[in-house]
């Protein structure tokens, strides 16, 4: 809010983003397992790297919701899909009694959805509220309390359905993967070009999407519908008892990449002839 109503130099508003972590992890919600992917393993943090991983997943969270914040209706959107994913991922772990029923991950995420669905009305394009720093730190916050509630807290053992690619610390990397890959993305160009990767520019994802020819709202549709794909990659194991077959998601992401990468030069070239 502070850097809303007054703007804050980069470096203050990590301070204040460490800070929200402390006070996570010293009200309980912490980081203490680490499944490593693929391997089926899961690490026990040590007293001194619990904190340590517990703010770095906030942080993480936090920027990449408020990097993605860059078209009307986008990070809310993207994290009400989100939000809904991983409440019917966890909801479905407690119903298999992996998880106890006592978490508040499921319940925090439910919550993120509310305020999302309830947000955007207001916020799609033509947008009349915008969320500023405040609401989309506030957001990548909440996912990062519900995620960290569930698979960091978790140190028994899963099987590779249930738990996807063997890794619970994998899944919310899956449902929050269009803004995890932006913000990885702007650090790695911006680190390139030797400049800060804290000063915005105007080559993240939906910019890029802009400059194909798609327009505001197609562009913000493409990215839910990615981030729905994304989703349904997870919970598509999880919820499904018979055989599983990835080809339906398969197609339908060849089908968007189609769509994302030729529609509009396609129209521009019937128009012209």
């Amino acid at each position: 809010m502070a850097d809303d109503l007054r703007e804050m130099s980069p470096p203050a508003k990590m301070a204040g983003q460490v800070l929200a972590g402390t006070v996570l992890y010293f009200f309980g919600i912490a980081m203490l397992f680490f499944g490593v992917p693929l391997l089926g393993t899961t690490v026990v943090l040590s007293p001194d790297l619990a904190p340590v991983m517990t703010v770095l997943w906030v942080v993480g969270m936090a920027n990449s919701v408020n990097f993605i914040d860059g078209l009307d209706g986008l990070a809310a959107g993207i994290v009400g899909i989100a939000a809904l994913a991983f409440f019917l991922y966890s909801h479905q772990l407690i119903q298999d009694g992996t998880i106890a029923p006592d978490r508040t991950g499921p319940l925090i995420a439910i919550m993120v959805l509310g305020l999302c669905v309830g947000f955007l009305p207001h916020n799609f394009h033509p947008a009349r509220i915008f969320m500023g720093d405040a609401g989309a730190m506030l957001l990548g916050l909440l996912m990062a309390s519900s995620t960290i509630s569930v698979v960091g807290q978790t140190g028994n053992d899963f099987n590779g359905r249930t738990y996807f690619l063997f890794a619970p610390v994998v899944i919310p990397f899956f449902v929050l993967g269009i803004p995890m890959v932006d913000t990885a993305f702007a650090i790695i160009r911006r680190a390139g070009r030797r400049g800060n990767p804290t000063v915005a520019d105007k080559n993240h994802l939906h910019h890029r999407l802009m400059r194909l020819g798609h327009g505001q709202t197609r562009s913000v549709l493409i990215l839910w519908t990615w981030t729905a794909l994304l989703s349904g990659l997870v919970l598509y194991p999880t919820l499904t008892k018979g055989p599983v077959s990835y080809v339906p998601i398969g197609v339908a992401a060849l089908g968007v990449a189609l769509y994302t990468l030729f529609a509009p030069r396609g129209r521009s070239g019937s128009s012209a002839g």
